[in-house]
């Protein structure tokens, strides 16, 4: 409450000396600082934690505690995959092995079974659709198998092997104040990230063609191989990501991704995208609520475009 009667305090003294070029600066200092620190711009989020970029330029639209620690949950995956596509090719053949047993009863799973032989881009989109934690898993012990050269690493060596991996990668994006332990984004106290450097290493994930692909797809249909090799049943995956979805009240025109998430301890989070009349947005909303979470993220994707509009 101080912060923001101070922050009141503040901008009524920018209207009163308003006119001088002082003022100016300081009014415009002033506003961003509000913006920064309470979202403004007029935008009643939900969500802790949000950021909006330009896609094509980098340029900063809107920021929410942007670079405050928080949980991704299963927006993690974005990462995986990315890593999973510059590592590996989209048909090279993965055994699931034991890795795809559940690490958390209640965790979500695309339906894979050990023995089974599925195309890597396959595991992809198992991961990113229907977020799939075993399929997630599956990846990271084949690229971190794959990448060490030893196709013996236990699957504890090979996740730790993936989470320097998915380190690595996450700097590369310019992600700073992030730290990843796992593929799929099950919770621990060690495994964080910011609002700003999902979008950062969305932006980067969005620039790679076949993972573009894959993101904006309202289903894919996998086809795994049986142990013994005969072919398994097709396994029909759904996006999660009801931006997608036409029958959904939250269909967004244009919208092309990217990924859900959610954790008890992360809240709800959306790391979403639209390309619509020239312009593509990335809008990171992180530790909303159920029924919050689209409509933060059609908010900050609305305002997006027309901050982009307008500086265009």
């Amino acid at each position: 409450m101080k912060r923001l009667t101070f922050a009141a305090l503040g901008i009524a003294l920018c209207i009163f000396i308003t006119g001088t070029s002082i003022g100016n600066t300081f009014a415009s200092n002033a506003r961003s600082w509000v913006v920064r620190s309470f979202g403004g711009d007029g935008l009643q989020l939900q969500a802790g934690h949000a950021f909006v970029m330009d896609a094509a330029t980098g340029d900063v639209l809107y920021a929410k505690n942007d670079k405050q620690r928080a949980y991704p949950a299963s927006t993690t995956k974005i990462l995986t995959a990315l890593i999973a596509l510059e590592m590996g090719k989209p048909d090279e053949l993965v055994t699931v092995g034991a890795e795809a047993q559940p690490e958390d009863p209640e965790e979500s799973r695309a339906g894979l079974r050990a023995g089974q032989k599925l195309k890597l881009y396959d595991l992809v989109e198992a991961a990113l659709l229907p977020s799939g934690n075993d399929a997630a898993r599956t990846i990271a012990v084949h690229i971190a198998r794959k990448s060490a050269g030893n196709p013996k690493l236990d699957i504890a060596q090979a996740q730790q092997q993936f989470a320097k991996l998915m380190n690595k990668r996450a700097k590369k994006a310019g992600a700073t104040r992030s730290n990843f332990v796992n593929p799929s984004g099950l919770h621990d106290p060690e495994h964080y990230s910011t609002a700003r450097d999902l979008a950062l290493i969305a932006k980067a994930a969005m620039e790679n063609e076949r993972f573009r692909q894959a993101v904006q797809v309202t289903g894919y249909e996998a086809s795994p191989v049986n142990a013994g090799g005969g072919a398994a049943a097709k396994l029909s995956l759904t996006n999660t990501n009801q931006l997608l979805q036409p029958g959904s009240a939250y269909y967004f025109k244009g919208a092309t991704g990217i990924k859900t998430g959610f954790t008890d301890q992360a809240g709800y989070c959306l790391v979403s995208s639209v390309a619509r009349d020239g312009k593509r947005i990335i809008a990171v909303v992180l530790r909303s609520t159920s029924k919050d979470v689209y409509p933060d993220a059609v908010m900050l994707l609305e305002h997006g475009l027309d901050k982009a509009a307008t500086a265009g």
